[in-house]
């Protein structure tokens, strides 16, 4: 090998090792400092989805004709189009995004696919806009790392959800807003959902859960 050849390949694992450290401290950064996906890396939300797919989110929803259900984050719509379809025309699925712009353009998907069952509203999870008991379910996939106060986040779902309701949250390892199953239980057990359930392992994941007693606040 020429010296010219061993130092274009020294100078390819430097510049490899560079990106890996920038991609690596990019991530540390994003996961120290909560945020939604700008809508202008909304690439990042296509598919493919490993682990997490609409066929599992199906199975663990156990999404029901008729009902209502609320969707926060919903990105580009790659989950909110089939829920809106598993629920049928009677059924209403709400979503709630920060970024006007991620709505229009799942808004825009739905009208392509002729789906008239879909209200969006701009508005943070942190302090939702609806009543006590509104939703039969809550869907949020890749998103409860991306919300700053995640505990405010839970009590808000919990609020807004039937007594008979649940509430499913899905993870991929990778995401640099990762949430573990045990932290996820956590939480939603301390927001009066105790009941928990699994499918997936921690590397990609969607877990259920139900409400239980909810705690007075204190005072």
């Amino acid at each position: 090998m020429s010296v010219t050849d061993r130092r274009l390949r020294r100078a390819a694992r430097l510049a490899g090792l560079l990106g890996a450290a920038s991609l690596l401290a990019a991530m540390v950064w994003w996961r120290r400092h909560p945020s939604a996906c700008p809508y202008s890396q909304r690439f990042w939300l296509e598919p493919p989805h490993p682990l997490i797919t609409r066929a599992r989110l199906r199975e663990i929803l156990e999404p029901q004709l008729g009902e209502r259900i609320l969707e926060i984050g919903p990105g580009t719509g790659y989950y909110t189009l089939p829920i809106a379809e598993w629920i049928g025309p009677d059924g209403r699925l709400d979503i709630l995004d920060l970024q006007q712009a991620m709505l229009d353009d799942t808004m825009s998907r739905a009208r392509e696919r002729g789906l008239q069952n879909i209200t969006p509203t701009c508005a943070d999870a942190q302090h939702l806009p609806y009543p006590d008991g509104t939703f039969d379910a809550v869907v949020l996939v890749t998103t409860l790392g991306e919300i700053p106060d995640q505990d405010a986040a839970w009590r808000e779902m919990a609020r807004v959800l039937k007594p008979t309701g649940r509430i499913v949250n899905g993870e991929l390892f990778g995401d640099p807003h990762w949430v573990s199953p045990g932290a996820a239980e956590l939480r939603a057990t301390a927001a009066g959902l105790p009941s928990h359930r699994r499918l997936g392992t921690w590397a990609g994941y969607f877990g259920r859960h139900e409400l239980g007693h909810i705690p007075k606040a204190a005072g």
